[in-house]
């Protein structure tokens, strides 16, 4: 069911706010009412999807000042205005500085919603242009971070490809290392909550505090919830209040098995509150472990090496035919976390070992693996050098004397 569109409604006249609130909840939009512009101003956000319906007069912080404050924040908020007798100079004024409409009162109420009407269609073609670029931007995300050739991989993509327009909750299920938390940020660039924010947290240690802020700083975008089954039980049961309350963030849920176990060790669903699991797995998918598509593994090895060898900023070494035969050999019950660790010694030469070895020596090995934690550090920074330094526990000096030794420029690794 499509969500009613909603309506902040700002009049310091409680009478009348009460009155516009009816009317636009009888006519199947959602009203949200504030008395002033303190309280409204911090529901204009830009992900705000509706109208903001506003009187002119007001003490305080007038509607012209709204007006501008919403425009401010973006500039495709459709803001109607309602005018008393003597504000018509004052409403042209506004139109020409940005409103959607104004509106004389007392006004009928069909003029009242036919002005609501054409500002919300055109508010949601603003949101649903910005729907289209973001998902132009991002492209076919299954395609580009769920690899494989095999035909399970295959269906993996097209069964995200068809989870994420659903706005609902998920349950990801996959052995360890198999990539949950992967496919579950591609579920949320290829939804509609592609350009808000993506936030992680580990079910374990939750408290129902933490639950409530993250959910806040998700807003209208994801939250993945590693091992969800194991929070505790108070905290999973506000989860499943989120869940069938909706709106909010969406919940994506991951949870792991031991191979050969199926839901498992404690560490899977064993744990979990059964409506909340049930309530979860209304779109549920499971990931194919490497040890079921053989195929899919020099692939994913190649890559990773392609990888690795760019964040150690060493030329892409050779992956014979020799190296895929006993990679394929293995039963990889890490699948692609030990596989991309695999590949990563690969590049820098660490499982190299013995008398008369050519390969790099030991002082280049460790400017290797250097240059390689700086690159993925700057990566969980977005590409910022201070707080990177930071993490990595370096004086500022050192840290830009490190990068200009490995030739990194943050700027590169920002998204």
């Amino acid at each position: 069911m499509t969500e009613p569109v909603p309506v902040l409604v700002v009049d310091d006249d409680a009478h009348v706010r009460e009155a516009l609130c009816q009317t636009l909840d009888l006519a199947g939009y959602a009203a949200h009412p504030a008395a002033s512009f303190i309280v409204a101003k911090d529901h204009m956000g830009r992900d705000f999807s509706g109208v903001i319906l506003s009187d002119i007069r007001m003490p305080g912080r007038d509607g012209l000042h709204l007006l501008d404050q919403a425009l401010s924040v973006d500039p495709d908020h459709a803001v109607v205005l309602l005018t008393g007798e003597g504000d018509i100079p004052m409403a042209v004024e506004a139109i020409s500085r940005g409103a959607f409409d104004f509106l004389e009162k007392p006004c009928a109420n069909e003029t009242l919603l036919d002005s609501v009407r054409r500002a919300a269609r055109a508010r949601g073609l603003v949101i649903e242009n910005r729907r289209l670029r973001a998902a132009l931007a991002n492209g076919d995300a299954a395609a580009r971070m769920i690899y494989g050739i095999s035909d399970k991989a295959a269906a993996l993509r097209d069964t995200v490809r068809k989870i994420a327009p659903f706005d609902g909750p998920v349950l990801i299920e996959g052995s360890p290392g198999s990539g949950v938390a992967n496919v579950a940020e591609v579920i949320h660039r290829l939804s509609g909550r592609g350009n808000h924010p993506f936030h992680r947290i580990a079910g374990s240690g939750l408290t129902r505090a933490g639950l409530t802020s993250v959910l806040q700083a998700a807003g209208a975008g994801t939250l993945f919830i590693k091992e969800y089954a194991a929070a505790p039980m108070d905290v999973q049961f506000a989860l499943l209040e989120h869940v069938d309350a909706g709106g909010g963030a969406r919940v994506v849920a991951g949870s792991t098995f031991t191979a050969g176990t199926g839901t498992g060790t404690g560490t899977g669903s064993e744990g979990a509150n059964p409506d909340l699991y049930y309530r979860l797995g209304g779109l549920q998918l499971r990931i194919p472990a490497l040890r079921d598509r053989p195929e899919d593994i020099p692939v994913l090895f190649r890559h990773y090496v392609r990888e690795a060898s760019q964040r150690a900023g060493v030329p892409e070494p050779e992956v014979t035919a020799a190296k895929v035969a006993e990679l394929m050999a293995r039963d990889w019950p890490g699948n692609s976390t030990a596989l991309r660790n695999a590949a990563t010694r690969f590049v820098l030469r660490l499982d190299d070992a013995g008398p008369g070895d050519s390969g790099p020596g030991l002082a280049e090995k460790l400017a290797q693996v250097e240059r390689l934690l700086i690159v993925e550090a700057l990566q969980r920074n977005n590409g910022h050098a201070s707080a990177t330094a930071e993490q990595l526990r370096l004086p500022r000096k050192t840290f830009y004397d490190k990068l200009a030794r490995h030739g990194i420029k943050p700027e590169d690794y920002r998204v």
